[in-house]
């Protein structure tokens, strides 16, 4: 018999930050809960990054999740978007670690191919996919940022077990053994 396991995915960013948490069981998985954490409002970057600190930690402690999936920074032309986004996901990573639950991260095409068999799919497409897969009614919010969110969880869900994911952490021991080059 197979356990259960909770997953969270997270879709980091500096506008609209997706989080999506599934359980799942063998093959089988359901929707817990999806959350968008709204951050234009606040006036700069460092106070965003406490909001997501503090975010991120406290659905960790709501739902227990056993596993952290995060979407891994993709390469943009906008090198500050890219530096502020890529601080976004550090801070999640921050989070699930000072918890010791293990990390994955997956690039934004590897999450589409999972969810849709499309690297190059939509954002409406990958949302209506997990629709089905998550067999909804309806959509539980708005923002397509948590269906990315919950496409992270979905894609770590589908590839648990495999050894196809682009890095994995188990806790800070982990990541500095894997990342020499960011020892100071």
């Amino acid at each position: 018999m197979q356990a259960e396991k909770i997953i969270m995915g997270i879709d980091p960013g500096t506008s609209i930050m997706g989080f999506g948490i599934i359980s799942a069981k063998g093959n089988a998985m359901e929707l817990v809960s999806i959350h968008e954490l709204i951050l234009k409002k606040y006036p700069n970057h460092e106070t965003k990054l406490k909001i997501i600190f503090d975010k991120t930690l406290a659905l960790i402690d709501e739902y227990h999740p056993d596993e952290v999936a995060l979407e891994a920074p993709f390469f943009g032309k906008n090198v500050q978007s890219m530096l502020k986004l890529g601080r976004a996901q550090g801070v999640a990573m921050a989070a699930a670690l000072h918890r010791s639950i293990p990390i994955t991260e997956y690039s934004p095409k590897k999450i589409k191919m999972a969810i849709t068999g499309n690297g190059n799919a939509s954002k409406e497409q990958v949302a209506g996919m997990l629709k089905n897969l998550l067999k909804l009614k309806e959509f539980p919010t708005k923002y397509l940022d948590a269906s990315d969110g919950l496409a992270v969880a979905v894609c770590h869900h589908f590839n648990s077990g495999n050894l196809v994911s682009d890095k994995s952490y188990s806790g800070w021991d982990s990541f500095l053994k894997q990342n020499p080059d960011r020892i100071k």
